[in-house]
């Protein structure tokens, strides 16, 4: 028989490849050494421009980190057993880790204690009945509706001469941690410092944007003395905005909202809201991408890391910072 001839490359892959087989050494190499590993980034809805912001910070940490981020989002803000169900199907898919920002602090918590028995659970902006994250990244919210008390107190004595009249708490949705902490430290900061600013109302919506709106107009109705109005989230100051718009009443009326987008900044450029209480979403979205890796890893992490606050008015919007925060890059 002729002998087959081997070129130089051919004999040496050939007598590698014998060698190996002899000794019994060819594995298969596992298929997790060959992908980068996965976090998903759980928001409470995906629609919103502050929610948007967190998720093009965990977008960009994923760029960074090299960690594949799927971002996910229930229908609305409101749809808690939707967000209960992305986490449940997040968790079946075995990931590295899992980021989530609660929709609602007593629901998330027996679901969050069942998905921290298999993987590390980081919590962002809202808190939830659970001792099992493994850090939690948020804003101070108390501190933030103690920024806002300033804010309105500010607001009304410019244009009173003191922080003195009635003033009204609009919030979003009941039962939600962040907005609890903010009318928490709303109402001690109005207590312990503005004795003349008297909470003649306290309201709680349902997330939606014309229900702020009617709120707001029968707060105007029925108070036709009151002077300032706090609106604890981005929904809300929409709507309350748009009634003191309509009505034309920024002027008698101060009106502090919370987060931003441009229908917001539109509203301070023109005086209908006298300032924004302003987080740090990109922030919580890198950071919580980077927490949530190094978690996986088994390196130490924080147990709780506090964000900021900023308040933004007509006077500052135009400083470096608030630009950065007012204008991030989503994209």
């Amino acid at each position: 028989m002729k002998a087959v001839r081997l070129f130089p490359r051919q004999r040496i892959l050939t007598a590698l490849l014998g060698a190996i087989a002899i000794a019994g050494l060819v594995e298969t190499v596992p298929a997790s050494a060959q992908q980068k590993p996965t976090i998903p980034l759980i928001v409470k809805d995906t629609t919103s421009f502050f929610w948007q912001i967190v998720l093009a910070g965990g977008r960009k940490a994923g760029k960074d980190l090299d960690v594949n981020v799927p971002e996910l989002g229930a229908q609305s803000e409101s749809d808690i057993n939707g967000q209960i169900s992305i986490l449940e199907n997040a968790v079946s898919g075995h990931p590295a880790a899992i980021v989530i920002a609660p929709t609602q602090f007593a629901a998330l918590g027996k679901p969050i204690d069942e998905a921290a028995k298999k993987v590390k659970v980081i919590g962002i902006d809202s808190a939830a009945d659970s001792k099992a994250f493994t850090s939690f990244l948020t804003t101070d919210n108390v501190q933030a509706g103690r920024v806002a008390a300033d804010g309105l107190a500010a607001a009304i004595a410019a244009k009173y001469g003191k922080p003195e009249g009635n003033v009204a708490l609009i919030t979003s949705l009941p039962g939600v941690g962040s907005l609890d902490q903010r009318a928490k430290g709303f109402k001690e900061q109005l207590a312990a410092k503005y004795p003349g600013l008297k909470l003649i109302a306290d309201k709680v919506a349902d997330g939606q944007a014309t229900t702020a709106l009617n709120i707001m107009t029968d707060l105007i109705t029925a108070n036709p003395d009151l002077h300032g109005v706090f609106a604890s989230n981005l929904i809300m100051a929409q709507g309350a905005g748009q009634a003191i718009a309509e009505n034309k009443l920024a002027d008698k009326i101060k009106l502090i909202g919370f987060d931003s987008d441009d229908k917001l900044v539109k509203f301070v450029k023109d005086g209908t809201i006298a300032a924004l209480v302003v987080q740090d979403p990109y922030r919580m979205g890198y950071e919580g991408i980077k927490t949530a890796l190094a978690a996986s890893k088994g390196e130490q992490v924080p147990a709780n890391v506090d964000t900021g606050v900023n308040l933004i008015t007509k006077e500052n919007m135009d400083s470096p910072r608030s630009q950065e925060l007012l204008n991030p890059k989503i994209k």
